[in-house]
Formats: C-alpha cells, sequence, structure tokens
C-alpha cells in the first residue's frame, strides 16, 4: 500500500485502526494480538524493515512479537529511542537515528524511527517500535496513526492479567 499524500496517508491508518480492531476484538491475549498486529503493520507500512513491540520487565525492555530482522534483546530503562519513549511516557519521533544520543543500533539500516508507549491505567507496560531505512520517514500523521492502534490495543487487549516472565 503507498501513502503518498497526507490524505491517502490517513486513510491508510484509518483502514490498520479497523483491521487492528477486528483481530483484537474477540482476543484478549496480550502476545497473539501483538504479533498479529506487528505482522499487519509489517506488511502494509510503506518503507519501514521492523516493527514491533518490547515488553516492560522490571527495568528493561524484553523484545516481543516483531515483523523483520533479529532485534536488540534487551534495552535499558532511558536508553535509545525505546527506553527514552519508555522513561518519558511519549511519543519518540526521530528523523535521523544517528543523530539521537545513545541511539541502539539493532540494524544498521535504520535511519529514522518511531517509539509509542503503550499503557494501562498510568503504567508504561510495552512500546511499539517501527523503523524505517530512510531518513525522515515518519510524521505527525504516522504518530497520530499510530497512536490510534496503540490505543485500540490498550483497550482491546487484558494487560491486567499479562506478566512477562
Amino acid at each position: 500500500m503507498t501513502a503518498s499524500t497526507p490524505e491517502s496517508k490517513k486513510e491508510m491508518y484509518s483502514l490498520l485502526a479497523r483491521q487492528v480492531h477486528a483481530l483484537t476484538e474477540d482476543e484478549q491475549l496480550v502476545i497473539p494480538n501483538l504479533a498479529n498486529t506487528a505482522a499487519l503493520l509489517g506488511e502494509t507500512l510503506p518503507d519501514i524493515n521492523w516493527a514491533g513491540y518490547y515488553l516492560v520487565r522490571d527495568d528493561t525492555l524484553v523484545l516481543g512479537p516483531f515483523w523483520g530482522r533479529p532485534a536488540c534483546i534487551r534495552i535499558p530503562y532511558g536508553k535509545g529511542v525505546c527506553g527514552t519513549a519508555w522513561q518519558k511516557n511519549e511519543i519518540q519521533c526521530v528523523p535521523d537515528v544517528h543523530a539521537f544520543p545513545g541511539h541502539i543500533a539493532c540494524d544498521s539500516r535504520s535511519r529514522s524511527e518511531i517509539v509509542l508507549p503503550i499503557q494501562s491505567g498510568a503504567k508504561t507496560l510495552a512500546v511499539l517500535d517501527i523503523d524505517s531505512p530512510f531518513p525522515q520517514r515518519f510524521d505527525e500523521i504516522d504518530s497520530e496513526g499510530l497512536q490510534i492502534i496503540v490505543n485500540i490495543l490498550e483497550k482491546n487487549c487484558s494487560w491486567e492479567h499479562f506478566e512477562l516472565r
């Protein structure tokens, strides 16, 4: 799917949100929902090379379901783009990862990245991480569209019973 104009990009995210909702509305288990969503994002979003989740375990993010090449398994709190999104509890949209202080290069091909916290109540339980081999790939439309997808996951998954062991 190509999203060359802001309108078509918004339409793409609207369709993705409906698909994520359909995939998760009757299934509360976290891991299957994250796995299906990572695959859907990876197969749908143009110009990306990785889409997946890191799950909070103690003071570390641990690799969860993803689409793409093998990735870093653990990311400390506050480190790299993912750890910073967790620490600041806010979206990190990075146009050039090489200019991001402390960037963790799991894949040297990645040039830009967007990371969104996933919460239950006020507690961050995971992050959605998407990488692109192109600089400045992500913008406000991506932030807004992906936030809707995160909101669906926060609502449809049974996070209160989820614990990474």
